[in-house]
């Protein structure tokens, strides 16, 4: 009987170091808590952010006067989320039968209400040059860390 009993405590310790062994093996070793941490990482290493896709807006009769100033103000706010670290990828899209005209990530925006404020401060949206379709994403958190090189490689500004 004690024959028994031992095999299957030695039988369930192996097990259990099995399991241990196979969950440290999922473990990053290169995983750093503090960065993961500062960037907000879950486990995975993820996030979630807000995606903005920019379409072609319904205002198509302003004077190209308007339409410059609108978009040079576009462009000022776009700098001016980056500076407050809430935008963090804008591009436009090339042409294409959509009309979608470009793309936002959001970072530390808390909701989407909070996201339709700060898209309304862009003349372009606020004067419906462009509108936007809003979606929650789930990407890497380290996304925000290609800012800073992102500015020591871009010769003129856009």
């Amino acid at each position: 009987m004690i024959k028994y009993l031992l095999s299957g405590i030695t039988i369930l310790l192996f097990s259990t170091l099995s399991l241990i062994s196979q969950k440290d093996s999922a473990m990053n070793p290169n995983y750093d808590t503090e960065l993961a941490e500062k960037l907000g990482g879950d486990d995975y290493g993820m996030k979630t952010y807000f995606f903005v896709i920019l379409t072609t807006g319904t205002n198509t009769t302003e004077e190209k006067s308007n339409v410059d100033e609108y978009f040079r103000g576009h462009m000022e706010n776009i700098n001016r989320l980056v500076e407050q670290k809430k935008l963090i990828i804008a591009g436009p899209f090339m042409k294409n039968d959509k009309s979608y005209r470009g793309l936002f990530i959001f970072n530390n925006v808390t909701s989407k209400d909070t996201l339709v404020t700060l898209l309304e401060t862009d003349p372009a949206i606020k004067n419906k040059l462009l509108d936007y379709e809003i979606f929650t994403w789930y990407g890497s958190a380290a996304l925000p860390e290609y800012l800073p090189f992102y500015d020591k490689i871009w010769k003129s500004k856009p």
